[in-house]
């Protein structure tokens, strides 16, 4: 694999990262919430840009003026718009999340997200979640729309002198049967010449196989021999012979419904598993920003091949496991944060102190990093596995 197709990750981190912090930012401005900073990245800030009241832009490089005039200047109330220098995340920053934020008597500032109603603060804190939802329906629609790669018993690629082209077959052929099994897919095909194989136990050499093939161009159906080998060289298989792939495009009003339902689909595979994980069932398989960067460069690599299918559905699911870990009920995640606010609402609205608030994000954003590092430890140890 080319390394260069090691820098998808960043669009396609991006796009998922963006989409995710954007609906945080769009329902706090919706809500009467000041946004002080929306970041790509984790600080420290690299560059940042906000809107004059005298007009304009303003440039801040580095982390320059942060404490100045973020919180006391006279153009405090504008949002930065920053790139910040860890690039595995991004935030929106907004006063009062710890529910902190208010003057000497004690009272909330009406701009802050602690002033906010339960109610707002849910939405503002689900919207990311739900974003990353629309996203995945949106690229996975979008992938039905340019065509799902599909693999038909089809031959597209013969080796030469092989069993397969030894007994005329020929690209663009189509099996319709294989000793007398129907076939429909090409892995179907792979199923019955392997079973084929292991019932000989490897008493021979090469194995003969009937056929019926439909030639390219051609609408009858002929019978074929070929020998297949049992000990094929590396790389060749029995036959010698690569499968056609056949790409199947869903009519425009047909696109979203598939697009709806395998979103849905992925969905419940992602609980299921975690679900499963959390019994002990099967063993964790977790990769962080490492192993991601190293599975979207060789779905990125396969692009020219299996066409943008690969690389849409991978964002897709991206984004809908960004949106699952997010929502999951442990501190310092959207949903641990949710849960603070419905422990507020049982408790007929008294809310927890701050600084208690404070500790329990703290531990929480303690422990993912301490994970997030072990991970990335892990996949870096295995980049070449």
């Amino acid at each position: 694999m080319n390394n260069w197709y090691l820098l998808a990750a960043i669009p396609v981190f991006g796009i998922c990262v963006i989409m995710h912090e954007f609906g945080h930012y769009i329902t706090a401005k919706w809500a009467g919430i000041r946004v002080e900073e929306f970041g790509l990245g984790f600080p420290p800030r690299l560059v940042g840009f906000r809107k004059r009241d005298s007009g304009g832009w303003e440039v801040i490089w580095f982390s320059g003026r942060r404490n100045a005039e973020d919180s006391y200047g006279a153009e405090k109330h504008h949002t930065i718009y920053s790139i910040n220098f860890l690039p595995i995340g991004g935030f929106v920053r907004m006063p009062g999340e710890s529910g902190d934020m208010h003057d000497e008597n004690g009272n909330y500032d009406p701009q802050s997200f602690a002033a906010k109603t339960a109610g707002k603060r849910i939405i503002v804190l689900v919207a990311g979640v739900i974003m990353n939802v629309i996203l995945a329906m949106i690229l996975f629609t979008i992938a039905y729309s340019l065509g799902e790669p599909t693999y038909p018993a089809v031959i597209g690629k013969i080796v030469q002198s092989s069993p397969a082209a030894i007994a005329g077959l020929q690209p663009g052929d189509t099996i319709i049967s294989v000793n007398d099994k129907p076939v429909k897919l090409f892995s179907d095909l792979q199923d019955v010449v392997t079973k084929a194989i292991a019932a000989d136990n490897n008493h021979h050499a090469t194995l003969p196989v009937t056929m019926q093939v439909r030639h390219a161009g051609s609408s009858q159906v002929e019978t074929v021999t070929v020998n297949v080998r049992e000990k094929p060289p590396t790389g060749q298989g029995p036959m010698g012979v690569e499968e056609k792939i056949v790409f199947v495009s869903s009519p425009v009003w047909q696109a979203p419904f598939k697009g709806v339902t395998q979103t849905f689909s992925v969905t419940g595979q992602f609980v299921n598993q975690i679900a499963q994980m959390i019994a002990g069932a099967i063993k964790p398989q977790i990769s962080g920003p490492v192993g991601i960067v190293k599975i979207t460069g060789e779905v990125a690599a396969s692009v020219p091949d299996l066409g943008w299918w690969p690389i849409l559905s991978l964002t897709a699911i991206l984004s809908l496991n960004l949106a699952i870990i997010n929502i999951l009920p442990f501190p310092a995640l959207d949903g641990g944060r949710v849960l603070l606010i419905l422990i507020e609402i049982l408790r007929g609205g008294k809310r927890l102190k701050p600084e208690r608030e404070g500790i329990i994000n703290f531990i929480g954003m303690a422990i993912l990093l301490t994970l997030m590092v072990v991970i990335t430890v892990n996949d870096v140890f295995h980049w070449g596995s």
